[in-house]
């Protein structure tokens, strides 16, 4: 804390030094090509969404419809580690099913051993989800879905169209491509397929769901009862982590980084706008017990701990969101809150089995 002051001066002070330097070539909204590709007339599969969850179908794209067989192409593709440059790599390497669709580290390992400066955050739920990554420089799940295979630091293949070689030499993707999509394998088709099988990750029907909706009236300690008055009331916690989904889907500055010598602007990198300077995106608190450690750079490692540096009002700076407070939490309220947290795990993900092989 005694260095914050020195470091706001020195970020302001080269704020747009930096930025000059910073290479937004992968922080595209969006990619030529995703849209142009069509699935195929395919078995429709249904969603059946877990207590408390919004109807699937408002947030399913029309140029995307979920099938079957796109789903089952799009789980191939997200366990599969030859969409790496090195096969060491998959979307499931970061995205682990044990920990919750995160990798439970607090910053994520690429192909060899590369590391970047933010963990990575849970896959459950992004169904609903506006924009994606941290930074939200991914408008559409599709486009997300394709940008850690071409980025350095993860997957590192030199480009979509190596990564569409690379997989149209394998026959059994071929095949499958073109049963689900009527084409070869495109960059468009993987980013579609994945988002697709990303889609059906969801959580709901918590302990938390079942006390608020009357379903269940024992379904919460009396602690963790306490902790949602705290959630809901002096917490000020819905303030960000608001609606079914508890994330509002914005972007804020906790004052995260501005304690180190090193400061990530956030979303600032995507928008060039000062009012989000060290902001991020709030992510959903569904699993959020399963899903340690905590922060975009993984300071955290307890649940404990997050709600202290809340409690005591985060770390100061000149772009601090104005809804980060100090709260001054008791240990009885930090400790009932962190209850309420830990009933907000929920199902409607653990479907899911990694591929017992892969195409050929």
């Amino acid at each position: 804390m005694k260095n914050t002051s020195r470091l706001a001066a020195v970020t302001i002070r080269h704020l747009f030094l930096i930025v000059g330097v910073i290479v937004i070539s992968s922080l595209l909204l969006g990619f030529t090509g995703l849209s142009q590709v069509v699935a195929k007339e395919g078995t429709p599969y249904s969603l059946d969404p877990p207590l408390a969850l919004q109807d699937p179908d408002r947030y399913i794209p029309k140029d995307n419809p979920l099938t079957k067989e796109g789903v089952e192409l799009g789980k191939l593709l997200f366990f599969d580690k030859r969409l790496s440059v090195n096969n060491t790599v998959s979307c499931a390497t970061c995205h682990m099913a044990e920990v919750a669709y995160t990798d439970g580290q607090p910053v994520s390992t690429g192909v060899f051993r590369r590391q970047g400066g933010r963990s990575a955050p849970t896959s459950i739920n992004r169904l609903y989800g506006k924009m994606h990554f941290w930074d939200g420089r991914a408008a559409t799940m599709e486009a997300q879905a394709v940008m850690p295979i071409t980025d350095h630091l993860e997957m590192a293949m030199p480009s979509h169209k190596a990564v569409e070689d690379k997989l149209n030499t394998i026959q059994g993707y071929k095949k499958l491509f073109q049963e689900v999509f009527g084409t070869d394998v495109t960059i468009g088709g993987v980013g579609k397929a994945m988002a697709s099988f990303q889609r059906t990750l969801l959580s709901g029907n918590s302990a938390v769901d079942k006390f608020d909706r009357g379903v269940d009236d024992n379904a919460l300690s009396l602690s963790a009862q306490r902790g949602m008055e705290v959630f809901r009331e002096k917490g000020r916690c819905t303030s960000c982590h608001s609606g079914f989904n508890f994330t509002d889907e914005e972007f804020h500055n906790l004052g995260i980084d501005w304690d180190t010598g090193k400061i990530d602007l956030g979303r600032f990198r995507v928008t060039k706008d000062q009012k989000h300077i060290g902001a991020f995106k709030t992510p959903t608190l569904r699993e959020v017990a399963r899903t340690a450690p905590y922060m975009h750079d993984g300071r955290f490692g307890t649940l404990k701990d997050v709600v202290a540096f809340y409690s005591q009002g985060g770390i100061k700076n000149p772009f601090q969101d104005s809804d980060i407070r100090v709260l001054n939490l008791t240990e009885q309220e930090q400790e009932d809150l962190v209850q309420f947290l830990i009933g907000l795990n929920g199902e409607g993900w653990q479907h899911v089995t990694p591929p017992t092989s892969f195409p050929k």
